[in-house]
C-alpha cells in the first residue's frame, strides 16, 4: 500500500481521529445536517427525532442524494424494548405500469429519466412511521430547524456544488428544475447560499398536516397531474393508496458478531451472503490490502450478486428464499466455486431449492440508536420537479425488470429492486455498531468490508471507513443484464502497481485509480466505557459530532 502522511497513532489511511461522546451522537454526510441532529438530542429528542431532522435537512442541502421525492429504509435499536426493529419505506410501481404497457409502445428498457420511472416517494411516510412507533418531540419542532434553513439560506459545500452543476446540466430544460436549483439562471457552486422556499412550504404543510398532507392532498394532487403531463401514469389514487411495512431484520453470525440487514426488496442480504463465503478463509491472516484478500472478496461478491440478479425482489409478489440464501450450508457449496488462482469470468447463479443516496446514523443518551439510508437514486433522480413543491421524484422504477417471469418484472403496485439498505451489527444480544454506505452496486459490497474491517483487521471505526475500498462491477444486474467477461475490477488510489499487478496475472479485468467508492457514517457503542464512537466519510462533506 501506498503511504499517506504519517499519523501519530493508528493507520496512515485514516484522514482524522473517531469522535468520541457520552450523550449522543450524530453521523450524516453534511456538516450542518449533522448539527441539527445534534441540536435536537440537545432539546431532548430521541435518536428517532434527530434521524428526521437530519434527512429533513439533507433533502434540502443534499438534493443530489436524497429528498422527499425519494425512498427510506431504517434500522432502529430500541433501548426500551431491547431489540432491533425495520422499516422498509419504498414506493411502488403505478397500478396502470405494466409489462404490457412497455411492450405496446415498443419501450425495450425502461428510462432513467423523465415520468415512467417514477415510483411513489416513501421518505414521508416513513419519517410519520418512525415517528409515530418511537418518536418524542413533536413533528413541527423536528422540522423547525430545515424549514428555517430552507427559508433563510444555507451555503452549497464542495462536494455538492459539483453535483448540482453535473445535474443542472443534464436537467436545466426540465419543467421547474431551473427555479428550484438554478435560481439566478447558473448552476449552484461552492459558497453559494441557496434558498428553496417552495420546500420550506412543503415542509410546513407536512409538518402540521402529517403523512396525508402529502399523499392524501392536494400535493398528491399536483404530483399526479404534473407526472400525467410528462407522458406518466401516476395516479392520485397511486399516492393515497401508499404505506410503510414494518419488517424483521435478516442476520448472519460473522466471527461472533451478528451482522443485521434488511430483506429484499433491497439488498442487503447480499452483504450478508459475502461475508459467509468470507468466514471460511483466514482473512485475518491474509492481510488487509493483499492480492490474495482482494481476490477471494471480489470472488465472494461476484457470487452473491448472481443471486442479486435473480432472487432479490418485492417479498409481496415473490417467495424469496432468503433464509436459504444466507445459510452457512448455502455459502460452504458457493465458496466451492471459487478457483484460489483464477478470477471467475461468469458465474451462474444458485439452484436454490424452491421453497447517489445519503446515509446517516443517530444515537442517544438512553441508548436508541437509528441507521438510516435515504435516495432519490441515480443521484438527483428522474428529473421532475412537480411545480411550487420544491423537490424533484425519484427514479427507482427503472430498475425493474422487462422479462417475463423474472422476480423482479414490472408489475402493478409493485416495490422495485432497492439499492438502498442500512445496516447494524450487535454482538451476545447488545448494540455494537450502526452503520451504512452510498453509492448503489457498492453498498453491499461496502457494509462486507467494513465487517471485515472491524472484525478481521482490528480497525478502528473511522479507519474502517477510511481504508481504501475495492469495488468490483459489471455482475448480472436485476434489470436482467448478465456478466461477460468477469466484470471490471475498480481499486482505490491507495492500492500500489504490485497489488494490481498481481491480481491481473491472476485473470481480474482491472480499472484502477478513481477514488471515491460510497460514502459511510457509523457509531459504535462501547459499553464497558458508556461512551459512542463516531465516524464519517472522508470522500463526502460528511461529518460526526457529539456531546
Amino acid at each position: 500500500m501506498h503511504a499517506q502522511p504519517d499519523r501519530v497513532t493508528g493507520n496512515n489511511f485514516a484522514t482524522r481521529s473517531e469522535v468520541i461522546a457520552q450523550n449522543g451522537m450524530v453521523a450524516t454526510s453534511h456538516p450542518l445536517a449533522t448539527q441539527v441532529g445534534l441540536d435536537v438530542l440537545k432539546q431532548g429528542g430521541n435518536a428517532i427525532d434527530a434521524a428526521i431532522a437530519a434527512n429533513a435537512a439533507l433533502g434540502l442541502m443534499e438534493p443530489t442524494g436524497c429528498g422527499i421525492g425519494g425512498d427510506l429504509f431504517a434500522i432502529v435499536w430500541s433501548a426500551k424494548d431491547q431489540k432491533l426493529y425495520g422499516l422498509n419505506a419504498s414506493g411502488r410501481s403505478p397500478k396502470a405500469l405494466d409489462l404490457a404497457y412497455f411492450k405496446k409502445n415498443n419501450i425495450e428498457k425502461i428510462p432513467a429519466y423523465g415520468a415512467l420511472p417514477v415510483s411513489v416517494p416513501g421518505c414521508v411516510d416513513g419519517w410519520f412511521e418512525l415517528h409515530d412507533k418511537f418518536g418524542k418531540m413533536n413533528m413541527p419542532d423536528i422540522l423547525a430547524p430545515a424549514i428555517a434553513y430552507a427559508r433563510e439560506g444555507f451555503p452549497v459545500t464542495e462536494l455538492i456544488g459539483y453535483y448540482l452543476t453535473l445535474s443542472s446540466r443534464r436537467f436545466k430544460e426540465y419543467p421547474n428544475f431551473a427555479d428550484v436549483y438554478m435560481p439566478k439562471g447558473d448552476p449552484l457552486k461552492k459558497g453559494d447560499v441557496f434558498k428553496n422556499p417552495a420546500l420550506a412550504n412543503t415542509y410546513e404543510k407536512i409538518a402540521r398536516g402529517g403523512a396525508d398532507a402529502f399523499y392524501k392532498g392536494d400535493m398528491a394532487r399536483i404530483m399526479a397531474k404534473f407526472l400525467q403531463a410528462e407522458g406518466g401514469v401516476m395516479t392520485y389514487e397511486d399516492f393515497a393508496a401508499h404505506d410503510s411495512e414494518w419488517v424483521e431484520p435478516v442476520s448472519t453470525n460473522y466471527r461472533g458478531y451478528d451482522v443485521w440487514e434488511l430483506p429484499p426488496n433491497g439488498q442487503g442480504i447480499a452483504a450478508l451472503q459475502i461475508l459467509n463465503v468470507m468466514e471460511g478463509y483466514d482473512v485475518k491472516a491474509m492481510g488487509f490490502g493483499t492480492p490474495e484478500y482482494v481476490h477471494y472478496f471480489t470472488e465472494a461478491k461476484k457470487l452473491a450478486f448472481e443471486d442479486r440478479a435473480k432472487y432479490y425482489a418485492d417479498t409481496d409478489f415473490n417467495d424469496i428464499p432468503v433464509e436459504q440464501l444466507i445459510s452457512k450450508k448455502y455459502a460452504d457449496k458457493r465458496r466451492k466455486l471459487i478457483d484460489p488462482d483464477r478470477a471467475g469470468r461468469t458465474f451462474d447463479a444458485g439452484e436454490l431449492e424452491k421453497g447517489n443516496t445519503i446515509y446517516l446514523t443517530t444515537a442517544d443518551k438512553e441508548g436508541n440508536m437509528v441507521s438510516l439510508i435515504q435516495s432519490n437514486y441515480r443521484g438527483m433522480g428522474s428529473g421532475m420537479v412537480p411545480p411550487g413543491l420544491g423537490f424533484m421524484l425519484q427514479d427507482r422504477g427503472e430498475l425493474f425488470a422487462l422479462e417475463e417471469g423474472h422476480f423482479n418484472v414490472i408489475e402493478p403496485g409493485k416495490r422495485p429492486f432497492h439499492t438502498i439498505i442500512p445496516a447494524f451489527i450487535t454482538k451476545n444480544g447488545k448494540p455494537y455498531t450502526s452503520f451504512g454506505l452510498m453509492g448503489g452496486a457498492m453498498q453491499p459490497q461496502g457494509h462486507a468490508q467494513i465487517v471485515i474491517n472491524l472484525i478481521d483487521f482490528g480497525m478502528n471505526l473511522q479507519e474502517a471507513g477510511d481504508a481504501p475500498r475495492i469495488r468490483h462491477t459489471g455482475s448480472s444486474q436485476p434489470t436482467g443484464e448478465q456478466m461477460t467477461n468477469g466484470g471490471t475490477l475498480n481499486l482505490e488510489s491507495a492500492y500500489g502497481y504490485d497489488v494490481i499487478r498481481a491480481l491481473i496475472r491472476k485473470g481480474h479485468r482491472m480499472a484502477n485509480g478513481i477514488g471515491g467508492y460510497g460514502g459511510y457514517q457509523a457509531i459504535m457503542w462501547d459499553e464497558e466505557n458508556g461512551v459512542y464512537y463516531g465516524a464519517s466519510e472522508s470522500r463526502k462533506d460528511g461529518h460526526a459530532a457529539g456531546y
